[in-house]
């Protein structure tokens, strides 16, 4: 993966258990719960820091840790399956790493086998794997298909996300209706009969 698909972390990333992460996390959730007003005594609030940097470190941004990447399944292509494989609408949930706020729509991933085809499911991993940290939808794009060229040992991968912004939705503009599509197509998926199929397939 080149220097500008990965993301940006800085030295001593690691250092840190996933326990001292959320314990330091915690502290600071609750500053900011406090200096914005509210009421951490109250039993609604009381046990939220905790809550938040839990989620932070084991959930929505899991996809930081290297140690999360899913292992992934490999099968020989005994049935010579020489067409692509499309795996469509995966549901994405992301967050953007400007605002801190969701971002969530679908993936559509496909790619024409080189002698090995990947279990289904592994699809789903790499995507929420890369997902689930602070992100910007056209590096994300990028980052599933460089992982799958990488997997698969084939260029011939296409990865196109179609994804709200609640940046977008819920603040600034607030505009409701819109969404944004990023592509990354490599190797037979350049060819214009080939992207067309690919496209159809997914509905575009």
């Amino acid at each position: 993966m080149d220097d500008n698909t990965k993301t940006p972390l800085r030295a001593g990333a690691f250092d840190l258990s996933d326990n001292e992460k959320i314990a330091k996390i915690e502290k600071h959730v609750e500053s900011i719960l406090d200096i914005l007003g509210m009421d951490l005594k109250d039993d609604s609030l009381s046990k939220t820091p905790h809550r938040v940097a839990k989620m932070y470190v084991k959930e929505i941004f899991s996809g930081l840790n290297p140690n999360n990447k899913p292992a992934v399944t490999l099968f020989e292509n005994k049935y010579k399956y020489s067409q692509m494989l499309v795996e469509k609408e995966i549901a994405l949930f992301s967050t953007c790493e400007h605002h801190l706020v969701p971002i969530y729509g679908k993936a559509h991933v496909a790619y024409i086998s080189n002698g090995e085809v990947i279990g289904l499911s592994k699809i789903n991993r790499i995507v929420r794997y890369y997902s689930k940290r602070p992100q910007v939808q056209e590096r994300l794009t990028r980052q599933i298909a460089a992982e799958l060229r990488e997997t698969l040992k084939t260029d011939d991968v296409a990865v196109v996300i179609d994804a709200t912004h609640m940046c977008v939705a819920a603040r600034g503009v607030e505009d409701v209706n819109s969404s944004t599509v990023t592509a990354d197509l490599s190797g037979q998926f350049l060819k214009e009969a080939t992207r067309m199929e690919f496209l159809r397939y997914i509905g575009y």
